[in-house]
């Protein structure tokens, strides 16, 4: 088995997550794309979801195609979410 070094300068954000089952799903929807991504802070965001998003990343060379399937799914929250963390039109 091979080690993977991560080096985080070849990696983007394409989504940020409140709620693990909607990270998961995207990540799922990049991974049948045959685009290869991860989360990061999905255990913690599972434990205090309100301190902690979870975060999609991908390959920068990926980036465009993984923002193109994922929409506006990526960074939206829904109005749950918005609530739960007080935010504004402003913050949006």
């Amino acid at each position: 088995m091979t080690d993977v070094v991560m080096d985080p300068d070849k990696f983007v954000t394409v989504g940020k997550f409140l709620e693990p089952v909607n990270a998961q799903m995207a990540k799922g929807m990049l991974e049948s794309a045959g685009i290869e991504c991860f989360l990061q802070g999905e255990n913690a965001n599972s434990l205090l979801a309100l301190a902690f998003r979870a975060r999609l990343l991908v390959h920068k060379q990926d980036e465009e195609a993984a923002r193109q399937l994922l929409g506006d799914e990526g960074d939206a929250l829904t109005e749950e979410e918005r609530d739960e963390l007080g935010m504004v039109d402003d913050e949006r």
